[in-house]
């Protein structure tokens, strides 16, 4: 994990293929599993990216770059949220074969300096998720 700037980093090694892990962030029931409790997503350039997280958040972007198996780039911010409204902010996922399964890159770039430390917990805890979700959802 590292927080400079305006961005989070986190890697994290996961017992799946890259063609594995892709399909979490771009099908929306196994999305679902990992990471919110509903997914719309349309993973193609300019393709809907949208996650109710729970209650009170609900994450919007678009996909920038879907490169299956191995990269994926979409924005993100919050609906309703003045600090990262939708589209603001870019997550960048790169995944590299390591063996039988996969290391995970994450950037977030774009974030407020108030919103890095949460977005860095965050995805700690929602990569921890990927990971148990991969190993049981293949």
């Amino acid at each position: 994990m590292t927080v400079t700037g305006d961005r989070v980093e986190h890697e994290i090694s996961i017992a799946a293929p890259p063609d594995v892990v892709f399909n979490f962030f771009t099908d929306p029931e196994r999305h679902k599993l990992w990471l919110g409790r509903e997914a719309f997503l349309d993973p193609r350039p300019g393709g809907l990216y949208r996650c109710i997280v729970n209650d009170t958040a609900t994450v919007r972007g678009e996909y920038v770059v879907v490169d299956p198996p191995y990269r994926l780039v979409f924005t993100w911010g919050f609906e309703g949220d003045a600090v990262v409204p939708p589209g603001t902010s870019t997550v960048s996922i790169d995944l590299h074969p390591d063996g039988d399964g996969t290391r995970l890159r994450l950037v977030h770039t774009g974030l407020p300096h108030p919103m890095l430390a949460p977005h860095d917990q965050g995805w700690s805890g929602y990569l921890t998720q990927l990971r148990t979700a991969s190993l049981t959802n293949r």
